[in-house]
Formats: C-alpha cells, sequence, structure tokens
C-alpha cells in the first residue's frame, strides 16, 4: 500500500518548499513474538527476540513494556539495567528520539543490538494496521502518541492468543487516560517498577521527580532564561556572546568562558556567583550578558571555595520524620574533609538594567583599569549534563539511628569539585552513608539553589581501592567494562591456538616477508607482556648497518568496522593503572597473539634501514613480515649486554650497534633543536599477595631506554615521509 507523506521544510536561502515522498505499508511486518502462531509471522524467514515466557505479574499476568518516548529519555539508566528485558520499541519512539536526544537514541540502540535483552523494533509506521494520518489540528506530539496507543492496541490483539499483554509505559496522564478509555493496559512508569520488587532501588533512579519547588530558606529564583528569538537576536547583533563555561578546579563560584568579541579578539570573559552563572555547570555551552563595569574582577580568585557551610541544612523529607540514617566512620572522614575547606560569603550581584550592561563591541584592548570584562548567564545553548560521582552531604546527614524505607530527599556531593550540589530522592540512606553512587541531573528549577537528580547505582565504600578506583576511572571516562559477546566473536576461533600460517597469512604468495632468520629481540619495561615493538642490527659486508624496527600487525586481527575496531576506537588507548591495566584490545591479542614474544611466530610491520656508521639513512623500505624474536628482554637486562665485554652473541653484538646508532641520531637531533620533553617517573613496588603498593621509587632512566626512543622517532619519521611521498595533502608528522 502507497501513501503520501508530505513536509515543509525551510531551504538555506530561507524559501518554504513542500515536500512529498512515497510511504509504503506492509502487512507482513512481524510483531516480534518468538513463537507467534499468525500466518504472517510464521511467515518471517528470522524469528523475533520477544520471548514466550516474559515476566509475570499479578496486575496484566505475562506482558511485554512498550514505553512512549519521554520513558525513554527520562529513565534511560533504569531501561538500560539487565532486568528490564521484552521491550517492544514502536519506530514512532524511535523516529522522536532520533530528533530529541542522539545519546538518549544511541543508548537505545545498544540495548536493542544485545539479543540477550530481547528488545523488539516494531515499525508500526510502516505497518498497514497501525500506521494514521495526522488530524486537522493534531499536534505532532498528540499524533505521535495517538500512534503509540494504535500500535498498543493491535498489538494486544495480535498478542491474545498467546496470552500476553502489551503494557504502555507513560507519565502523560492525558495519555494514560485515553489508553484506558481505549482499554489499553498502562501505567505510570513507577507502577511499571513495582513489579521489580527484587530490585526496590530502581524506584530511586527515576528521573525528573518533582522534588519540590521553592527552598525553605528564604532562597529568591534565578532569573529567567532569555527566549530562543531573543538569543538569536542578541548574537546576530554582538551584544550577548556565546561559549563553554569552564568552573575554577577549586572553586565552584568561579567559571569562565573564552569566546571571541567583536573586533574579532578572542578574550576572556568571567561570570562570578550563584545567580549570575544562573544555573549553568561545568562544559555547558551558554549564552552570557556583559555586566556593567562596576561589577567587573579584577582578577579570578585565589580562594578555594566548596559548597557554602552557613547554608542552612536541607530538609529531609521524609514520609517517617523521624527517620534517619546512620552515619559510619567512612562518611565522617568526607565530613572532616568538607570541613577543611574555606568558607567563604557567596560574591553578591547587583542588579543592573538594560541601560547599564556593556556592549561587547565598546571593549577594547584599554581594560585592564577596569578589570577584566565579567558577565552574567542569559541563556543555556547546550547542557553538559553527565553522569557523576558523589557521596551524600556529610554536613546535612541526619543524626538519629533509626530508618525508614519511604523516600527522603537529600543533597550529595558530586566528586567533582565544579559541579554543584544534586537533590535526588532515595530509600536507602542508611545504605548509602559512607558510600560511593552514581547520580545524574534530570532538571534545574528557577526555584531550587541546586540542581534536581536520581540515583542511578551504587559504586561501594568510601575508601575502598576497587570502589575508588572505578570512581576514578568514571570520572575520567575511562571505558572499562568488559569485552561484549560482539567483540569476542572477532577474534580468531583458534584462540591462543592459533600458530602461523605462511598460504594463510600471505608469505607464501609474496605478501609478507620472511624475517624469522634475523636475531630480533625486545626491548620493555619489567613485567611488560604487551610487547608492540622489537628491534634488530646486523653489520654490511660495505660497513653499513641494516636496522628493523618491527611493530606488531594488529590490522591483520582487527578489521575495518568489526566490532572490535569500534570498539578498539572507542577505548582509543590502554589505560595503565598502578595495580592494573584497561586493554584497549582483547587480552588473547595484546597479550599474545599481537605480542612480539620470544621464541613464537608473529605477525609484524617492518621498516628496515641501510645506514652507514654516522647513522645517516642510505635507503628505507616498508613491508609486512613475520619476524621470530631471540630474546625478550628488559631495560637493565639489555643495558647489562652493552656494558658485559665478555657477552658477544650476535643478539648483544646488534644491541651494542643499536646503541652506538642511537647515540649519533640522537646528538644529530639535539644539535638541529630538537624539543625534549622528559620529567621523573615513579614505579610503584606492590605487595605479591594483595597487589596493594607498598613503596613508591624513581624510575632510573638507562642507554636503552633512549635506544628504543630513539628508533622508534626514526621510524615515525621514515613513515611521515614515505607517507607524504604519495599523500602530500594529507600527511602530517
Amino acid at each position: 500500500m502507497l501513501k503520501n507523506k508530505s513536509f515543509v521544510k525551510r531551504t538555506r536561502k530561507g524559501n518554504i518548499v513542500r515536500t512529498v515522498k512515497e510511504h509504503y505499508l506492509r502487512d507482513d511486518i512481524s510483531c516480534g513474538h518468538i513463537s507467534c502462531t499468525h500466518t504472517t509471522c510464521q511467515e518471517q524467514p528470522q524469528k523475533g527476540p520477544l520471548s514466550s515466557t516474559p515476566r509475570n505479574s499479578t496486575q496484566w499476568g505475562p506482558h511485554y513494556l512498550v514505553l512512549d518516548t519521554n520513558a525513554f529519555v527520562n529513565q534511560i539508566d533504569i531501561l538500560e539495567r539487565p532486568i528490564i528485558n521484552d521491550v517492544i520499541v514502536l519506530s514512532t519512539v524511535l523516529d522522536e528520539l532520533r530528533g530529541l536526544s542522539m545519546p538518549v537514541y544511541n543508548r537505545v540502540r545498544a540495548v536493542i543490538r544485545d539479543q540477550e535483552r530481547r528488545w523488539f523494533v516494531f515499525s508500526n509506521e510502516h505497518h498497514r494496521e497501525t500506521f494514521i494520518d495526522r488530524l486537522p489540528e493534531e499536534s505532532p506530539n498528540d499524533r505521535n502518541d495517538r500512534a503509540i496507543r494504535v500500535a498498543v492496541k493491535w498489538l494486544t490483539g495480535h498478542y491474545h492468543q498467546a496470552g500476553i499483554v502489551p503494557v504502555m509505559v507513560s507519565n502523560d496522564e492525558d495519555n494514560l487516560r485515553k489508553a484506558k478509555a481505549d482499554q489499553i493496559a498502562a501505567c505510570r512508569m513507577d507502577e511499571c517498577l513495582k513489579v521489580y520488587s527484587e530490585h526496590p532501588d530502581l524506584l530511586d533512579m527515576m528521573g525528573s521527580v518533582n522534588l519540590g519547588g521553592a527552598e525553605s530558606d528564604g532562597w529568591s529564583a534565578y532569573p529567567e532564561y532569555l527566549t530562543p528569538v531573543q538569543i538569536q537576536a542578541g548574537l546576530k547583533a554582538s551584544i550577548l556572546l556565546q561559549g563553554t563555561l569552564q568552573i575554577a578546579p577549586y572553586n565552584y563560584l568561579e567559571g569562565s568562558i573564552f569566546t571571541k568579541f567583536p573586533d574579532g579578539k578572542e578574550r576572556r570573559v568571567l561570570v562570578v556567583g550563584r545567580k549570575d552563572m544562573n544555573r549553568a555547570i561545568q562544559g555547558d555551552k551558554v549564552v552570557v550578558q556583559i555586566l556593567p563595569k562596576s561589577q567587573w574582577r579584577k582578577a579570578p580568585s585565589a580562594a578555594l571555595v566548596d559548597e557554602d557551610e552557613d547554608a542552612v541544612p536541607d530538609v529531609l523529607k521524609s514520609t517517617d520524620s523521624s527517620a534517619a540514617p546512620v552515619v559510619p566512620d567512612t562518611q565522617k572522614k568526607d565530613q572532616g574533609h568538607a570541613q577543611k575547606r574555606a568558607r567563604v560569603e557567596e560574591p553578591a550581584t547587583t542588579s543592573a538594567t538594560a541601560a547599564e550592561f556593556v556592549n561587547p563591541a565598546d571593549i577594547g584592548d584599554d581594560i585592564a583599569e577596569d578589570g577584566e570584562p565579567t558577565g552574567c548567564v542569559v541563556g543555556i545553548v547546550r547542557r553538559n549534563w553527565r553522569s557523576y560521582c558523589a557521596f551524600l552531604d556529610p554536613n546535612f546527614s541526619p543524626k538519629s539511628s533509626r530508618a525508614s524505607s519511604g523516600p527522603s530527599t537529600v543533597s550529595v556531593l558530586a566528586m567533582d569539585r565544579r559541579i554543584p550540589k544534586i537533590k535526588i530522592r532515595t530509600r536507602q540512606l542508611n545504605i548509602l552513608a559512607g558510600q560511593r553512587f552514581v547520580v545524574a541531573i534530570d532538571s534545574w528549577p528557577k526555584e531550587s539553589r541546586y540542581p534536581h537528580g536520581h540515583f542511578v547505582r551504587a559504586l561501594g565504600d568510601a575508601g575502598d581501592k576497587a570502589t575508588e578506583t572505578e570512581v576514578l576511572l568514571l570520572e575520567h571516562d575511562v571505558p572499562f567494562q568488559p569485552f561484549t559477546k560482539n567483540v569476542h566473536a572477532d577474534l580468531p576461533a583458534e584462540g591462543g591456538n592459533w600458530l602461523f600460517d605462511a598460504d594463510r597469512d600471505q608469505v607464501s604468495c609474496g605478501k609478507r616477508c620472511d624475517l624469522r632468520h634475523l636475531d630480533i629481540c625486545s626491548i620493555d619495561p619489567p613485567g611488560c607482556t604487551d610487547i608492540d615493538d622489537a628491534l634488530h642490527a646486523i653489520e654490511l659486508p660495505n660497513g653499513n648497518f641494516q636496522v628493523g624496527v618491527h611493530i606488531a600487525d594488529v590490522t591483520n586481527f582487527v578489521k575495518p568496522n568489526t566490532a572490535m575496531d569500534k570498539e578498539a576506537a572507542y577505548r582509543s588507548t590502554t589505560v595503565y593503572l598502578v595495580d592494573r591495566r584497561i586493554d584497549m584490545l582483547p587480552e588473547l591479542l595484546g597479550t599474545n597473539l599481537c605480542s612480539l614474544m620470544s621464541n613464537v611466530d608473529r605477525l609484524s610491520f617492518s621498516c628496515i634501514w641501510e645506514l652507514d656508521p654516522e647513522a645517516n639513512i642510505i635507503s628505507v623500505k616498508f613491508h609486512k613480515s613475520v619476524i621470530h624474536s631471540k630474546a625478550s628482554l628488559t631495560y637493565e637486562a639489555a643495558q647489562t649486554r652493552i656494558d658485559d665485554a665478555s657477552m658477544k652473541d650476535p643478539i648483544t653484538k646488534g644491541i651494542r650497534d643499536l646503541n652506538m646508532l642511537a647515540k649519533k641520531l640522537r646528538q644529530r637531533r639535539m644539535d638541529a633543536g630538537a624539543l625534549t620533553l622528559s620529567s621523573p617517573e615513579v614505579r610503584f613496588r606492590l605487595e605479591n599477595d594483595s597487589q596493594d603498593p607498598v613503596d613508591v621509587e624513581m624510575k632510573a632512566l638507562k642507554e636503552t631506554n633512549a635506544l628504543v626512543e630513539e628508533f622508534m622517532l626514526l621510524a615515525n619519521i621514515s613513515v611521515a615521509g614515505k607517507i607524504y611521498e604519495h599523500f602530500p595533502d594529507s600527511a602530517m608528522l
């Protein structure tokens, strides 16, 4: 069935045009039920992922969940939990998500790809029985709500024979009322979560919960933001400025933006005080207006500032007014830490009329006497809210030891000191006291001193090594989750039993060189298992030297656009901590098949030079290769071979030749004005059993450290030259 859909859009020149697109409707779209008996679904080549025995409840019996768009946007943290399975995602909702929030859309898509979660996309917009046209005077949002109800009603009849009920989940009261009038099973998100009674923490994770209006301590509301039309007009007239807010690391009441002024020069604009920041936080893209010069700051403050301790404590709003958690010793440590920070008075904010605000066009370079331009936030272009590691505010913890299962509104402090307090509602006061946990910001009403958020998940006890390590990784956005099944599926089927094969690995056809006869060795720190480079040197009959750098051929195992390739690109690098390593690639590759260990055949890329005795390059060639390293040496072991005159084996002679040539290469670079970046490095000595650090010592740099560095540099320089020769417009050293 063919229908036409028309769209009205504005061109770049500002003209309004109507576009008509063909929209095909079908009657052979699967419902997603893995054992559906309907003829249309049985004829599908692939069965849907939805279980024939989904979660059972006393209210609906076996049921699937069908969520509206706002449920995904506001509750994605809950929906990502592994227990939320058998979910139907309507194409109407996916289309709305793509327009509303790409991060949430991508997170939903990631769950859909996980087959174990049993999430199914039902293409209701292309199904003959569920597609609907927009009615006259009907808003796009109302049309989409109606499309969701129509799809759920059709699915209700379709699943009736299987005894499964599709339940619509929405917090839109009007949508719920209409659904129930149509005899559709529907509920609010909190009602839906009560089905998962074994996971009471899910209710704490609900986003966009109303935590109350104005503060109880007489706090006056923040100024209203300008409208989008006013902001666009102000930016176009250069009356307003736009930039990313950067909060001072140890003064949450002081921030700044760097932005271009009308004269074309980039300057800093200070934003000082809670009211002038106007609900903006670290990383938000904001619009500011320049305050009168009488309010400009001479320089950023040097004070160490934390959340004000003079504020009246937040009232704990609990169903049991006498309820309070026990404050353990670990929380007292946080309390003492907070009390060590300076108490300062928040900078006063003076209101200014429109006539008093400074026009950025009037600001020149002669502003030193007036101080730095200082502004106030009048609008938010883009929020930079993320998940934050946090702990209960120790200054506002109740003292009674009695507990309650009812919800309480509390303040939490983010580990990132640039973030203001966050108000959340929780039923887990006793559990969260003395713990680190993750929270997310949902909203910041102008009547509230602090943003409102929700609990995401607990991390563990404060002070625990594993907990604090996870906090460190989360706050620095280091991906550390285990590799997925899709990534592991891209590994060689032989696993650790993989062996070099001359035909498969293209040695027989000449596309890869066999260098296994060379006396190659690697030089790395003690305990190194991911050996990614190796070297060799041979004196030639003409007095010159053949020198080779061999890099592990990872591309032989990581093919473009595979799940492993995308995961490696996302992780970008291997991260080293004191007691562990966060791998960029699965361990099978990083520490085995792509590690140039001694006495095994390994695939590599090789850069091989002919150098004269003064380390001048006579020739260079590059090719894929297979090598067989003869020794895996530490820097110290390699240095011992250089210093011990009695050692005369080929590996030792090669290292001495490499060292001699490296010294000449380094001297030549220094003479040419090379920049040397070096700082003292430390090594942590770990206890054998617990792997706890017991001592710190300085790393001693030896000649062999410089040897390896010098030839890695030479390889990069030579490769860059080769790339520039063939791709001059897209090569950079």
